[in-house]
């Protein structure tokens, strides 16, 4: 087993979780509640989770290795994958790599959970495919907090007509899919809505500070390179080139547009 400090104290979970108004309104705002997998080696910290997730509406099931997960998504069915990156029999991030090479999973909605301090471990995992990441230890409240908006943004809020489109770029609200002459962008949940953000603000710069505080209130801090990370994703994806952008462009010192006329027959 790694080797790793307790991460989810008991105190945390009395202080951050034993909300009674918040379960409540949880409860019972969901009609079917959402079937989450929570891999990790930890087995104090898995049992944990797990019951203060099932206490605010979700099915949780876990898994003590890579291999054991793999098994579940084989079985099962899931709307969101907690990832712990550290585990006896691999890294998290060569599953990341996995589950986004395969057509029936690649859209899953997937958080990190590590106690790795270097960025370069998350930077890497965010351009695997990983929406989120959660550096341990963490507050029960804000584990939650992510899992819900993980959820919320993987939901379609549009009608299946709402369709932007950008000379050969088509991106569909309703089936939250971006594609180029009529091909599927290979874009995760995450990245779509980024691109959504930039693209319904055509024409207009945007800041980091701006695209955190439209992306529906995902919780990334503003100092690290997460959004860029990202927009690096969306542009291998939508870009005829991705190191001399035509859709999405930097504004130095600024943050980020999306252009307006991007193919000559605009």
């Amino acid at each position: 087993m790694a080797v790793r400090h307790t991460t989810f104290s008991d105190q945390g979970l009395r202080s951050g979780g034993g909300n009674a108004p918040e379960r409540f309104f949880f409860l019972h705002t969901c009609a079917m509640s959402a079937r989450l997998l929570l891999i990790d080696d930890d087995a104090r910290l898995t049992a944990m989770v797990g019951e203060y997730l099932r206490g605010n509406g979700y099915a949780v099931d876990t898994a003590g290795s890579l291999a054991a997960g793999r098994e579940r998504l084989r079985a099962g069915s899931y709307d969101a994958l907690l990832l712990d990156l550290m585990l006896p029999d691999g890294d998290g991030l060569d599953l990341t790599r996995e589950l986004r090479a395969d057509p029936r999973l690649r859209r899953m909605p997937l958080l990190m959970l590590t106690a790795r301090g270097e960025p370069l471990d998350r930077v890497i995992g965010l351009e695997l495919g990983a929406d989120d990441y959660l550096p341990k230890p963490f507050e029960p409240r804000e584990l939650l907090a992510r899992v819900k908006a993980l959820l919320r943004r993987s939901e379609p809020d549009a009608a299946p007509d709402d369709v932007l489109r950008f000379g050969r770029l088509e991106i569909d609200l309703g089936a939250r899919q971006a594609r180029i002459d009529g091909a599927p962008c290979d874009l995760t949940g995450h990245q779509f809505d980024l691109l959504v953000v930039l693209a319904q603000s055509a024409g207009r710069v945007l800041t980091r500070d701006q695209i955190m505080d439209a992306l529906k209130g995902h919780p990334m801090e503003a100092f690290d390179r997460s959004i860029d990370v990202h927009v690096s994703r969306i542009r291998a994806c939508i870009e005829d080139d991705p190191k001399a952008p035509k859709r999405v462009l930097t504004v130095r010192g600024t943050g980020y547009v999306f252009a307006r006329k991007q193919d000559v027959d605009d």
